[in-house]
Formats: structure tokens, C-alpha cells, sequence
């Protein structure tokens, strides 16, 4: 493949999103991940990480400033929710799903080969350095049309309608209050491994009766693993 290929290639992308970008190199650039250099001496120069960096910081800033001025009667405690909800790492892979971006990753192979939480974060730094490339390429009003369009104003009502700003433990301890009236307790049941590599199992109980259980490779991960089971036991998850 040459840079000349390389670059047509993201003439579709930025067909289907109705954006043109007077630097292709830039555009090229946020979707080249870390270990693709080492495979590909010679055809790409960086990796997106700077991109990622500027562009973390754009959309934040984006975020920030649209639910400031949108929600003027709302705590600094609401929107920080709101906010994060917005744009960690799960609804940004996801974004990044929607738009196609996958199709585009410039990985090495074995890194190609990678599913689950190590693609997510792939997907969701790759779209941070999407932005931060827009930034540079188009200016911030570009940036803040793209993400109001594609991000804020498609999920933002189901957030706060459905309370998916509220994590699992915090959302399981809300419903079990409400319904049960009574306040979920967690305690380790297991821990393994060495100190550098621990492993947990975590029980959630309503009063002295387990609900569920989860596991993780912290006590809070694994006490979110057990909410969220206990969600699903309950039948209290938020898309209800």
C-alpha cells in the first residue's frame, strides 16, 4: 500500500460524514494506532497519541460548554455525570462503531486480532484523535457541530431519561432502596494472585440474602460486576 493509497482510502470516510479535511495526512494520522509503525516503516511517520491528547480536551470542552448553557438550573453535580456518561471510553467506542471508524483502524496484525476491552479503547482513542485532528484541520466550530450531531444530541435525552449517567453500584443501590428499602452491602468472597496481578470475588446482599455475585481485578470492579448481575437478577436494569 502507498501513502497515495492510504489516503484515498479515507475518501469515503469523509464522504459518508459530510467532511473535508484540507490536511489528509492529519486525517490518516488519527487512525494510526501505536504498533502499525512498527509493520509499516516508511508509510505513516506518528501515531494518534498526540491527537488523542488535543482531542480528549476539545470534546470535554465541548461537552462542558453545551451542557453549561443548556441546563442552567442543573448542580455541578448533575452535569458532571451527565458529562462523563458522555464521553468515557464505552460510548465513545461506540460512537466510533456507528461512524464506521473500525474499517479504518491502521493496526498491525497481531493487534488486529485483539477483541473486547482492547479494541473498545482503541475505538473510543481513535475517535478523541478524530477530533483532535478536526481541531487542527477545521477549527473548534467544526469540532462542536460534529460532536453535538453525532454524540451529544443522540444520547443525551436517553441519558437523563433513563439515568444511564449513574454507574451499576450506584443505580442497584438506588433501586434497592426504592423498592426493597434497604441499602446493598458488598463483601469479598475470594482473592487470588500475586499482589501485582489480584483477583477478586465480590457478593452483593440485600439485607443478609446474597443477590449475586461478580468478579474483577479490583474490590471495585468486581463490586460493579456484582451490581450489574444484580441488576439483571432483579430485573431493574436502566433500559426498562
Amino acid at each position: 500500500m502507498t501513502k497515495n493509497n492510504l489516503i484515498e482510502k479515507f475518501e469515503s470516510l469523509l464522504k459518508d460524514l459530510n467532511i473535508d479535511f484540507s490536511e489528509k495526512d492529519l486525517l490518516v494520522k488519527a487512525f494510526v494506532h501505536r504498533s502499525f509503525l512498527n509493520e509499516n516503516k516508511g508509510l505513516v511517520k506518528e501515531h494518534n497519541e498526540r491527537l488523542e491528547f488535543l482531542g480528549d480536551a476539545v470534546l470535554e470542552l465541548i461537552v462542558t460548554d453545551y451542557l453549561y448553557h443548556n441546563y442552567p438550573e442543573s448542580s455541578e453535580g448533575a452535569l458532571t455525570s451527565w458529562r462523563s456518561a458522555l464521553v468515557n471510553s464505552t460510548m465513545l467506542s461506540q460512537k466510533a462503531k456507528e461512524l464506521n471508524f473500525e474499517e479504518y483502524l491502521l493496526l498491525s496484525k497481531g493487534e488486529s486480532k485483539e477483541t473486547g476491552k482492547s479494541r473498545q479503547l482503541i475505538m473510543a482513542n481513535t475517535f478523541e484523535a478524530f477530533i483532535g485532528a478536526l481541531y487542527l484541520d477545521k477549527g473548534y466550530g467544526a469540532c462542536r457541530e460534529f460532536i453535538e450531531r453525532h454524540l451529544i444530541k443522540k444520547e443525551l435525552d436517553s441519558i437523563i431519561e433513563k439515568r444511564l449517567f449513574l454507574d451499576g453500584k450506584s443505580y442497584f443501590q438506588e433501586k434497592a432502596q426504592e423498592i426493597d428499602k434497604v441499602t446493598p452491602t458488598y463483601q469479598v468472597l475470594e482473592e487470588w494472585g500475586p499482589d501485582h496481578d489480584k483477583h477478586f470475588k465480590v457478593g452483593v446482599y440485600l439485607k443478609d440474602s446474597l443477590c449475586a455475585v461478580g468478579e474483577g481485578s479490583s474490590k471495585q470492579e468486581a463490586e460493579e460486576s456484582a451490581a450489574k448481575q444484580a441488576l439483571k437478577i432483579k430485573d431493574w436494569n436502566k433500559e426498562k
